[in-house]
Parts: structure tokens; sequence; C-alpha cells
């Protein structure tokens, strides 16, 4: 806040694991900044952490990020002088990356750059940038990388690191609000996973975990009876739903769950097949509809898209914003043969279709 008032900028990162309270800690500083009537961003690397922050966008939606970056070191975002945004990047007083572990160093630089043409000064223009996240959780998915690979895109290996003064956040709030000792352990166990503490077995070279760490499925059956319990019945409990999920690693995986999940529910199940036809009827020889339909890529729902009423589905890509987030959770209501009705059950405008 002082940096703000003083108009210093700088560089900022808050290093807050999951409890410490770091979206209620943004969501002051930005509440703060803006009933002095200034102008404060808020952006995030993912849809979801940005539904969390008032006035939040995704970080490619706001700041219009290149998408190919292996092209060029020097990318710059897509914004004019006397563009709408290109006005606020002038006249903002904080810009809050949530989530900023996600995002390519490139991203980072690409800001820079851009505040620095736009404010016609040094590093970042002389605006205060306030980055957050954890980097014990995800770095920056780069496909068929090495380790290696990832470790050079984060943000840690970017020339900026060195600007950054890091902020910390320790005390775990959930844990001392419910002052429950069993989840004050199982932080404790997180924060030892995430720093590298965790025993290795020299015989596997792979994670040990305490006895009372979690509780192993012995098969995928197993793990979705024990998350959800009679989900034939229970389906259409959005609240319930809310509480519970399974995470899987690629999508192959989350669309084999998915389909078992769907298929226990035993209700009327009504298909969607994507567009599997070209523009031009030259291109049919090249791109035969086979092909088309073997296309699956992150991001976009599969060639054949199964659903019900009553169950969750996300919004991968809105068209319509700022009205709903990419990330948003919605239950279905209504399946048509062109058009799928669904209420908002997660972010801000809950409850309205």
């Amino acid at each position: 806040m002082d940096a703000i008032i003083n108009q210093t900028g700088g560089l900022h990162f808050i290093d807050a694991p999951g409890g410490t309270g770091k979206t209620f800690l943004i969501s002051l500083i930005l509440a703060s900044v803006r009933s002095q009537g200034n102008i404060a961003l808020a952006i995030a690397s993912s849809g979801i952490a940005a539904t969390l922050l008032d006035g939040g966008r995704t970080a490619h939606y706001a700041l219009k990020l290149p998408l190919k970056w292996q092209f060029s070191e020097d990318y710059t975002c897509n914004i004019r002088k006397n563009s709408s945004m290109g006005k606020v990047l002038q006249t903002c007083k904080i810009i809050v990356w949530d989530e900023c572990t996600m995002a390519l160093k490139k991203s980072l630089e690409a800001l820079n750059r851009t505040l620095q043409d736009l404010r016609n000064t040094n590093l970042f223009g002389g605006a205060l940038i306030l980055l957050a996240g954890d980097f014990r959780q995800t770095l920056p998915v780069i496909p068929d990388s090495t380790p290696e690979d990832e470790l050079n895109a984060c943000l840690k290996s970017s020339f900026l690191w060195s600007r950054v003064k890091t902020l910390k956040l320790t005390t775990n709030m959930r844990v001392a609000l419910q002052n429950d000792t069993s989840a004050l352990q199982f932080s404790n166990q997180l924060l030892d996973l995430g720093n590298g503490k965790m025993p290795v077995n020299p015989a596997t070279n792979c994670i040990t975990f305490p006895p009372d760490f979690c509780k192993m499925a012995q098969s995928i059956e197993d793990l979705i009876i024990s998350i959800f319990p009679n989900i034939d019945r229970n389906f259409k409990n959005t609240q319930w739903l809310c509480e519970r999920a399974l995470l899987a690693a690629k999508n192959v995986d989350v669309n084999y769950i998915n389909n078992i999940i769907l298929n226990r529910i035993g209700g009327s199940i009504k298909t969607y097949n994507s567009i599997d036809t070209v523009m031009e009827e030259n291109d049919v020889v090249n791109y035969p509809i086979e092909f088309l339909n073997s296309l699956d890529l992150p991001g976009f729902p599969p060639y054949v898209l199964q659903l019900e009423i009553g169950v969750p589905i996300v919004l991968l890509r809105n068209i319509d914003p700022p009205k709903l987030c990419n990330g948003t959770r919605l239950a279905v209501e209504k399946l048509h043969n062109n058009i799928i009705e669904a209420t908002i059950i997660t972010g801000k405008y809950k409850g309205e279709n």
C-alpha cells in the first residue's frame, strides 16, 4: 500500500500456500485501491481463479497475450495505446496477477515490454505488479516436454525475477479458524510434500506417504464409490456436487472417469457430435471425417459429448464476456438439439441461467 500511495511501483510476489488467506488479502487490496477512486486490474492464469476476484479476468483475455510463444523472444501484448485497455494500463495503480506460477515467463516479460511502451518509462512502466501463487503447485504446462523445459519456462527463470520482492503468508487461516489438529497435521504434510521433504523409497525412487496422509483406493471403481456414493440419487444436489471432485492428470483419464459416472446415473443420455465438415470442398481429401473425429484438443470438448439433465458441466470458452468466466461450473437443466440450458452453481452469478 505504501508503494501505491507513493507511486514507487515495483514487482512483488505473495508466496501463499493453500488456506493462508491469499484471495481474501488480494480482495482487500483491490477494494482499498478502488475505494480511493483508482483503477486496480485483477487477472489470473485460470478461469476458476479469476472468478474468485472482484472484476477478475483471465490474463490472456485481459492482456491479449500471444498464443504462440515459440517463434519469438520479444513478444508484446496485442494492446494499442489508444484502445480502452491501453488507457486502463496507462492509468491503473496496481495489477494483481493471481496463480502466476502457472504462467510462462514470457507472459510476464511481454507485460513488461507493453507497459514500458504505454507508459514511456522503465520496469513495468512504473506500475505496481503484485504476483500471487504457490510454486509448490502447478508449474507451466509444456506439451511433450521434459521437467527441464518446464523449469526453464517458469517465472523464476525470467530475468525479471531478480527484481521481485517476496512476501510470505505462513498461517493457515482455515486451520486456525477451525482449530482442528488433524487439519493442521494435513496442512503441514502438504507443505512438506511441496518443499520436497517427504521420504523417498530408494528402491522405487517414489515418495512415501505417511500412513495417515490419505486413503489408497484399489481401483477406479472404488475411488468413484468413495467420492460419489449413491450418485444415482444425489447427482441433482448441486451443493453435494460442489463439495467433492475427482482430479486426473490427463484428459483421457478425465473422459474415462466421466463416462463411468455418467453410466452410473442411469438416466436418459443425449449425445452431441461436433462439426466434422470442412468449409472448402477441396479440403475433404486432406481432412477426411475420420481425421476430424479423431482430434482431441486441450480446451475443447470431445467429438462425442454425452450429457444428462442434472449433471455438472464446465464452461470452456465464453464468447459473450464478461457475463461468465471461463471455468464456471454449471448444472444442466434442459437439453435441446442445438442448445443446452444450464444453471450456474459456482461463480459470481450463482443461480442465474
